[in-house]
């Protein structure tokens, strides 16, 4: 009788399978669906992606004692030192961002001339002159990019010692 009433549950078994098998998935299938190599952005023309390619950092600064000094990176890799800053590292580096968007288009980017950068002991210093190498009518090219780097001067006042970081907003609207 054992024998009996396993090949039964199995049959049981079976038929489940066979009956959840022919019924349609309540799921939608995401990769069921047309495969497209464009990107979001060419669907809609009034969007414009902005991407931080190079985060804009003075890395170590020398500094020789109390007073004020700063510490310049331009857009083009430039560095100057003065006052009581003694040296920026070698590892500094400028900002890069990218812009995307509709072909050929002219668009306008906004950075603020200053910032404050703040530390974890409750310590600021600004950067100012924040300078890009942007044309002064920037224009997305004819595949819709733009690409641009960036920098600026931190100024140091004080006993300025610590880690200090900060958010620099960009924007980007067509013209």
């Amino acid at each position: 009788m054992t024998g009996r009433s396993a090949l039964f549950g199995l049959g049981l078994v079976a038929l489940a399978a066979a009956f959840f098998a022919a019924s349609p998935s309540p799921a939608q299938c995401r990769l069921c669906g047309a495969r497209t190599t464009a990107p979001e952005l060419a669907k809609t023309k009034d969007l414009i992606d902005l991407q931080i390619e190079a985060a804009l950092d003075f890395d170590r600064l020398v500094v020789l004692g109390p007073g004020e000094g700063s510490a310049t990176l331009r857009p083009d890799g430039l560095r100057q030192v003065s006052g009581t800053v003694g040296s920026l590292s070698a590892r500094a580096m400028v900002g890069e961002a990218r812009v995307r968007g509709e072909p050929g288009r002219a668009i306008r980017i906004d950075l603020p001339r200053r910032i404050a950068l703040h530390s974890l002991s409750g310590g600021q210093i600004s950067i100012e002159d924040i300078v890009t190498d942007l044309p002064d009518m920037p224009r997305l090219d004819s595949a819709g990019r733009l690409s641009f780097r960036f920098g600026g001067r931190v100024r140091v006042t004080g006993d300025a010692e610590g880690d200090y970081r900060g958010d620099l907003p960009i924007t980007a609207d067509y013209l």
